[in-house]
């Protein structure tokens, strides 16, 4: 009995031993990529922003500024493009997505845009209309689907199918924290004020625009989404390949833990057993 137990004990270590190479491996592989994804999400954050600034200017130093894009709609409707992952064994970072997305979603009319694998199946899952699943993995996405994308929903908000377009991503705050939101992409009525009062230092440096400011506006509009879209396609990479980071991190570490508590344990069956046969040597040389 001792020695059949002995055995199962053996073979549940070189499971655990082998799990914890696949682990480790992952481990490693995540951590190589991590920087990368880092440095690219560092370097693409400055884009949206200057352009943000850009249309805020415009819209300041108009005097008599009217944009489709800058307009609250009547049209309730929301869309999200939400970018998730392509694979699980990244902790919660999939789950807390999502559950940030039905937090603000919560008694809307909405419908996504889904980004990687794992959003494609979890609103196939539950029903909820996408509007496309052409980029259904997330490793996969340039900037030209970017485009692709941010072209579309500024043609569908044009046309008043949807009133309001938000992006769910994680945004990689740290290698240890990793928060989802939620960010309003259109329309943009924070750079306009809603009473039409400019600002007198605007008002005084005005810039000519060709044909007309609302043009220009609408016509840096796409690239500003294509801008937030893919800054935060590279967010949501460097996030993910963090909290698979950390996960394999702590899976290895249960690993050896287990290890350790399994070759305790094989250690005192084996001494158990030893102790067993001697006492059966010495009894039976009693007994002759």
């Amino acid at each position: 009995m001792a020695a059949n137990n002995m055995k199962s004990v053996k073979l549940r270590i070189k499971s655990v031993q082998s799990t914890m190479q696949i682990t480790k491996a992952m481990e490693l592989v995540a951590s190589s990529k991590l920087r990368k994804a880092k440095e690219r999400a560092d370097i693409c954050r400055p884009y949206f922003r200057e352009l943000h600034q850009t249309l805020k200017d415009i819209a300041e130093g108009s005097v008599d500024f009217s944009s489709i894009y800058a307009k609250e709609s009547e049209n309730k409707k929301s869309c999200y493009v939400v970018i998730a992952g392509d694979r699980g064994l990244a902790g919660g970072y999939n789950t807390n997505l999502f559950k940030c997305l039905e937090a603000d979603s919560k008694g809307k009319d909405y419908v996504v845009l889904p980004v990687g694998k794992k959003a494609v199946e979890y609103f196939r899952r539950k029903g909820v209309e996408c509007v496309t699943e052409e980029f259904a993995e997330i490793a996969d996405i340039s900037v030209a689907d970017c485009f692709e994308m941010a072209n579309l929903l500024c043609r569908e908000f044009r046309n008043g199918k949807y009133g309001h377009i938000e992006l769910c991503f994680t945004n990689f705050v740290s290698m240890l924290s990793q928060v989802p939101e939620v960010f309003s992409m259109l329309p943009l009525s924070d750079l306009t004020d809603p009473n039409g009062n400019k600002s007198p230092e605007k008002t005084r440096n005005l810039i000519w625009y060709e044909p007309n400011e609302v043009e220009v506006f609408n016509a840096i509009v796409p690239e500003y989404l294509a801008g937030l879209i893919y800054g935060g396609v590279c967010d949501s990479v460097a996030s993910e390949l963090a909290a698979r980071r950390t996960a394999m991190e702590a899976a290895t570490g249960n690993a050896e833990e287990m290890i350790d508590k399994l070759n305790l344990y094989y250690n005192r069956a084996r001494q158990a057993s030893i102790t067993q046969e001697i006492t059966e040597i010495v009894g039976g040389a009693e007994g002759l």
